[in-house]
């Protein structure tokens, strides 16, 4: 029975996930939209579940909730930071900087969360994941030091996907 299960539903959360945003953009809900968008949650997944072939063992659903409201909260604080460097600081008087952030992450799906996290805050942008998967280079619009950036991310966004991704 679990066998049928994980070929029907090879990425459960997805199929939700596709289904609720179905529903969503036909700006209506209705029980034909409804089991459209089940049907659409089943199919897409299962068409894709060859190229997910080693995704994590174990999810941690209530950490990754706590992750998401903390990165939206990190947004509307950097928008906020963006906003006044760009108002008070001269294009001159900018600090840009390229960091090398080490990862401990091993899942392409977490590093893909933590490249997003990064470019969705903004001034900072994921620019490129290196050859071996183990660093990450990231451009920040304005820093003084480097390295506290850099130990934020690991401590602020990393640790916690390793939790969530363990």
């Amino acid at each position: 029975m679990l066998r049928v299960y994980h070929w029907l539903f090879p990425h459960p959360l997805l199929t939700l996930i596709l289904a609720v945003v179905w529903v969503l953009l036909q700006n209506k809900i209705s029980a034909g939209m409804v089991v459209f968008g089940i049907i659409l949650g089943i199919i897409i997944p299962r068409i894709t579940a060859i190229w997910w072939p080693d995704r994590p063992k174990s999810f941690h659903l209530g950490k990754m909730i706590t992750y998401s409201f903390m990165v939206l909260w990190d947004i509307v604080v950097a928008n906020i930071q963006v906003a006044w460097i760009v108002i008070s600081v001269p294009n001159s008087k900018l600090k840009p900087a390229w960091i090398t952030v080490p990862l401990e992450l091993k899942h392409p799906e977490a590093i893909t969360v933590l490249a997003g996290t990064i470019t969705l805050t903004p001034g900072t942008v994921s620019a490129d994941l290196s050859s071996e998967g183990n660093s990450l280079l990231v451009h920040v619009l304005h820093t003084d030091d480097p390295d506290a950036v850099r130990d934020d991310i690991k401590s602020r966004y990393e640790r916690r996907l390793l939790e969530i991704f363990s």
